[in-house]
């Protein structure tokens, strides 16, 4: 494949990939999460969360089971996806 052959996108098109209809869900440490949930509590280290995010980033929910992240995102008619 040749530079004339592959497809740029911005970065704003890059995130803007699955807006609306795709939600990433992701297990995490609880101090992973710090600048990726603004306003959160602190936590105790070492705690593994399910986080779910829009597929522009933007934070959804957590919590500490995978089914109910699964749930969460089909409740806002989101089709999630795992990410690691």
């Amino acid at each position: 494949m040749n530079e004339i052959d592959k497809n740029v996108l911005s970065d704003a098109e890059l995130a803007g990939l699955g807006e609306g209809s795709v939600a990433y869900l992701r297990e995490m440490n609880s101090e992973d999460l710090v600048g990726k949930f603004p306003g959160m509590p602190k936590m105790a280290p070492g705690i593994r969360l399910w986080a779910v995010f829009a597929a522009n980033g933007t934070p959804i929910m957590l919590t500490d089971a995978r089914d109910a992240a699964i749930a969460g995102a089909r409740q806002n008619d989101l089709i999630p996806v795992s990410i690691h």
